[in-house]
């Protein structure tokens, strides 16, 4: 990140401190936390780097009453309740009004650059329900005019399923949803699948499936779970050569993170950009310091915004720190991974 964009990152933190510590304005959830914090929110923090002194308080976000979190001074607006996939335990919950319309517009103009077409008719293979991706994809359909075919995921299923040892029944569940999205690509002309990489694997092992796919579709966006850079290129090269296939990192809590287009210096085939006004995402060592650019650390998060403040999240991934592309105001991320703490469970990631 520049300096000028630092500098306006600084000034937006410390226009949203005031905001969200403010009796006529803050959330009760920051308001009844201000005098545990041991300093002044709104005096002593200055800038981005401030925020780390935040305790990370995502945890609360599985129980905490989802009206304490909407700010007093959006009281009259709508906002919707979303949750989090629930992989390392009960799903957080946040709420989001019409504040995220914003990042969505963002993050579509970078989908453009990157080769989404501007217009037709998605197919979201993928979780909808509380899970906020489904939400967006219909969002980002309908600002291209075009409609939104839906076949529902629950990922919580799956996880359980793996977790206890069925992957049969895990298995037998992915041809479910694979036998729906070949029934709406059989009579709808879909130009653009938002779907998850253990998803398109699956896909393509169905030969009628994946040419009913490689007939109309110009453009997957997988989310949800990592993918090896040789899944990616493989997904890329063999199976899908003529539609563009686009990356989007992100999650319930700090929103999307959509791949680049490529830049000058690029090692990385994917590289993902977070939105700069709200979100400052950070791979960072064991002592909490920013990895050096071409390093691996773990995701840190701090979400900024009007509707939510999220501030020193540590995510459950990891990602390589690559430097911003030229004209764009944050660094990038790449080769995501879920985290892993010695002698602790695995992640189950599932097919989301």
């Amino acid at each position: 990140m520049d300096a000028d964009a630092a500098a306006d990152f600084d000034s937006h933190v410390r226009k949203s401190l005031a905001w969200h510590f403010d009796p006529g304005t803050g959330s009760a959830f920051w308001l009844g936390k201000r005098q545990s914090l041991g300093f002044d929110p709104v005096a002593d923090i200055q800038g981005a780097d401030g925020l780390v002194r935040f305790p990370d308080l995502s945890a609360e976000l599985r129980t905490v009453p989802v009206r304490d979190l909407i700010p007093r001074g959006l009281a009259d607006r709508h906002f919707r309740v979303h949750e989090s996939g629930g992989t390392t335990g009960a799903p957080a919950r946040v709420v989001a009004g019409e504040g995220r319309l914003h990042m969505l517009r963002w993050a579509r103009e970078v989908l453009l650059a990157g080769g989404l077409p501007p217009a037709g008719d998605w197919l979201c293979l993928g979780p909808s329900g509380p899970h906020i991706v489904g939400a967006d994809v219909q969002r980002h359909a309908a600002m291209g005019g075009g409609l939104c075919h839906t076949v529902d995921l629950d990922p919580r299923w799956v996880k359980r399923a793996v977790t206890q040892g069925r992957g049969d029944l895990a298995d037998a569940y992915v041809q479910h949803l694979l036998d729906q999205a070949e029934t709406v690509l059989e009579s709808q002309h879909i130009e653009v699948l938002s779907t998850t990489p253990p998803l398109l694997e699956s896909l393509c092992g169905r030969p009628a499936l994946l040419e009913r796919v490689r007939r109309s579709v110009r453009a997957i966006i997988w989310s949800g779970t990592s993918a090896s850079p040789e899944t990616l290129r493989q997904l890329d090269e063999v199976y899908f050569p003529e539609a563009r296939l686009i990356g989007v990192y992100g999650n319930t809590l700090m929103g999307l993170a959509p791949q680049r287009p490529p830049a000058p210096g690029d090692t990385h085939a994917c590289v993902f950009e977070t939105h700069p006004d709200t979100t400052l995402v950070e791979p960072v060592d064991e002592a909490g310091a920013v990895v050096p650019y071409g390093e691996r650390g773990r995701v840190r998060l701090h979400l900024v915004s009007e509707e939510m403040f999220l501030p020193n999240v540590l995510e459950r991934d990891t990602a390589v720190r690559v430097r911003a592309a030229p004209g764009a105001r944050r660094d990038g991320l790449a080769d995501l991974r879920p985290h892993r703490e010695a002698g602790a469970r695995d992640i189950v990631e599932g097919v989301y």
